[in-house]
C-alpha cells in the first residue's frame, strides 16, 4: 500500500470516520481495538476496571484502545494532560475525573467525526474541563512546555512519521513531564501480504514498528527513562467473528494472519521529559 503521510492519514480517517459514525464497538482487532464481547467487554480485557466505565459517557468507549494508558500515567489534581488521537472521548474523559476541575484534559484527533462525537459526549456529560481539538499527532495545536502528561492509546503505530510524533510529545511536555502510551509493537517479521494490505494497516499491524525501533524514537526525542510497563500478545480469541480480523483475513487469508499474530505485541511505555 501507498504508505505517503497524505495517503495513511486518508485511509485512516476514512475507516475511524464511519466507525464515528456507526458508533460500532466491533471496529479492529483485540490487539488494538474490540473483541469479540464488544467495547465493555475488551476495556475489562485490556486494563480497565468497571467504575472506569462508568465514568465515561456512554458513547465515548467504541473498544478502539489495546490498554490502559492511564492505570500508569499516574495522574494527579490540577495537570494538564493530552490525549494523542482521542477519539470519542474515552481515555480524555477518564483523565478529566482524575486531575478534577482545577485540571484539563485537551484531546487531539484529525477526524472529524471522532471530534463531533467526543464533543457531542462532552456536552452531554458536562465535562467542563475537557476540550477537544483537530489536528494531526505529527504537527500538534498546542505551544511549547503547555502540558504536564501525554496519553495515547493504540494510535501511533497507525501515524505515517512515529519519531515525528514523539518530538512533538517532547515539545509540548514541560521539563519533567511524562509520556504514557499504550500501542502495538513487533517482535518479528510480518508476512509481506500483511505489511501491503491497507485492512492491516488501519487494524493497526502492518504500520507498527518493531519494539525496539519504536522505544529507540521515543529516546531519540530526547525522552528519558523509557521504561515498558507492559508486554502482551495479541489475543486472537473470538477472531473468526471480529469484523477488523475478518476484514484482513478476506485480503490476506486466515493462516498469514495467525502468523502474523505471532510478532504482534501490545505494550504500555513510560518516559519523561
Amino acid at each position: 500500500m501507498d504508505q505517503s503521510a497524505g495517503s495513511v492519514h486518508a485511509l485512516v480517517k476514512s475507516k475511524y470516520g464511519s466507525i464515528a459514525e456507526q458508533g460500532s464497538s466491533c471496529c479492529a482487532p483485540s490487539a488494538c481495538g474490540c473483541g469479540p464481547g464488544g467495547a465493555e467487554q475488551t476495556a475489562l480485557q485490556i486494563g480497565y476496571r468497571p467504575q472506569d466505565l462508568q465514568k465515561a459517557p456512554e458513547g465515548s468507549n467504541l473498544g478502539l484502545g489495546c490498554g490502559n494508558p492511564i492505570a500508569a500515567a499516574q495522574l494527579k489534581p490540577g495537570e494538564v494532560v493530552v490525549d494523542l488521537g482521542s477519539g470519542a472521548g474515552f481515555d480524555a474523559f477518564l483523565a478529566a475525573a482524575e486531575v478534577g476541575p482545577e485540571g484539563r484534559v485537551i484531546g487531539v484527533d484529525m477526524t472529524e467525526a471522532m471530534l463531533e462525537r467526543a464533543r457531542r459526549n462532552a456536552e452531554k456529560s458536562g465535562a467542563a474541563n475537557v476540550q477537544f481539538r483537530q489536528g494531526y499527532i505529527e504537527s500538534l495545536p498546542l505551544g511549547d512546555a503547555s502540558v504536564d502528561v501525554i496519553i495515547s492509546n493504540c494510535v501511533v503505530n497507525l501515524s505515517p512519521d512515529k519519531p515525528a510524533v514523539f518530538r512533538e510529545a517532547f515539545r509540548v511536555l514541560k521539563p519533567g513531564g511524562r509520556l504514557v502510551v499504550s500501542d502495538i509493537v513487533l517482535r518479528g517479521q510480518l508476512p509481506e501480504r500483511v505489511l501491503q494490505s491497507a485492512a492491516a494497516y488501519v487494524g493497526c499491524v502492518a504500520g507498527a514498528l518493531q519494539a525496539e525501533d519504536y522505544l529507540e524514537a521515543i529516546r531519540k526525542a530526547g525522552f528519558e527513562q523509557v521504561t515498558v510497563v507492559e508486554d502482551g500478545g495479541m489475543d486472537l480469541g473470538g477472531f473468526e467473528s471480529d469484523p477488523m480480523v475478518q476484514e484482513i483475513s478476506a485480503a490476506v487469508g486466515v493462516e498469514t494472519v495467525k502468523k502474523a499474530a505471532q510478532a504482534v505485541r501490545h505494550v504500555i511505555v513510560k518516559a519523561r521529559r
